[in-house]
């Protein structure tokens, strides 16, 4: 791997390894410490300490030869994607559930970003890929990346400032009389370390949501996200009570409805995605209709929804 670029501005006030961690997810802490260590890094034509703290902007080149499968995390795939917007600063993606967004331990291919470096190799040259916020494998819906350092940038700060407007649609176990609010720290399990729960030394997490349609036995919301933190609507809404149907990480063991029980994912689906463009400044907001399984199952339960969700994607456009 060979690796010419600057750090990002958002990196500012973190150790040079963790910044690296965060620009280079594919590999591990330890391994970009032992590139270090090696002098395969040099930051402004110095091989710096892992502890010495970075400020954003400085000249990073990386030369290492990452060791399998960690090598195949940025190898470009021919798989599909299904692009709602691009241009020369930003690409809008409909992720479709089942696609792992950045590749991982048991997941090294096969991914979006393995995707989005096929489709625009110039992707490479920016850290992460030009990714900035991620969906759970099984989560479908809009997802947009930067295809630009300066774009990426501005995204990583209108997300910072919570001015992204991030819409899901969720189907909840149980009534839900009105929307509401939930403002609860999430962090790791204390015991469960693959999963994330509601701790009171967590970080910061803000969830608005609102009913969108009462059906038998359970409840299609709308949810916001004011944060962006690792399963917060999964984690959130079964904290009060109403997990996701499907959900086999934080729902039931299994649903008595059989057409519930028949639903194999989390149902959530980002469905609106709103932003200002990083270059021209304008307001811009893109839809995505209900995927083929979220839709059949909502139409098993008597919703109008779907009709409803066709009707506003084929309506709406990018703009004002």
């Amino acid at each position: 791997m060979s690796w010419r670029g600057e750090i990002p501005a958002d990196c500012a006030g973190l150790r040079l390894d963790r910044a690296l961690a965060r620009m280079f997810p594919a590999h591990s802490r330890s391994r970009l410490q032992v590139w270090l260590r090696e002098g395969h890094i040099r930051v402004d034509g110095l091989v710096p300490e892992a502890r010495a703290k970075v400020q954003g902007g400085e000249r990073l080149e990386m030369d290492a030869a990452p060791a399998a499968p960690e090598e195949l995390a940025a190898r470009a795939e021919d798989i599909a994607l299904a692009v709602v917007f691009e241009d020369e600063a930003l690409l809008v993606v409909d992720k479709p559930a089942g696609l792992v967004v950045h590749p991982g331990s048991g997941n090294w291919s096969g991914t979006l970003m393995n995707a989005l470096l096929h489709h625009a190799p110039e992707l490479a040259a920016v850290p992460r890929a030009g990714i900035v916020h991620r969906l759970d494998k099984d989560t479908s819906g809009l997802l947009v990346v930067a295809k630009t350092l300066a774009a990426q940038t501005n995204l990583i700060r209108q997300l910072q400032a919570r001015s992204v407007a991030r819409h899901y649609l969720a189907l909840v176990h149980g009534a839900l009389a009105r929307g509401g609010e939930i403002d609860a720290p999430i962090g790791r399990h204390p015991v469960q370390r693959t999963k994330m729960a509601v701790v009171g030394r967590g970080r910061a997490a803000l969830t608005r949501y609102e009913v969108r349609e009462k059906l038998a036995g359970v409840t299609l919301v709308e949810c916001r996200l004011a944060t962006g933190r690792t399963h917060q609507i999964r984690v959130h809404m079964a904290h009060v009570g109403h997990p996701l149907v499907g959900d086999p990480v934080y729902g039931p063991r299994r649903a008595a409805d059989p057409l519930l029980a028949g639903f194999k994912r989390q149902a959530l689906h980002a469905f609106r995605l709103g932003l200002i463009h990083p270059a021209s400044g304008e307001p811009m907001q893109w839809f995505a209709p209900l995927p083929q399984d979220f839709a059949e199952l909502l139409t098993a339960l008597g919703s109008t929804t779907v009709r409803e969700d066709k009707e506003e994607t084929n309506d709406a456009r990018p703009g004002n």
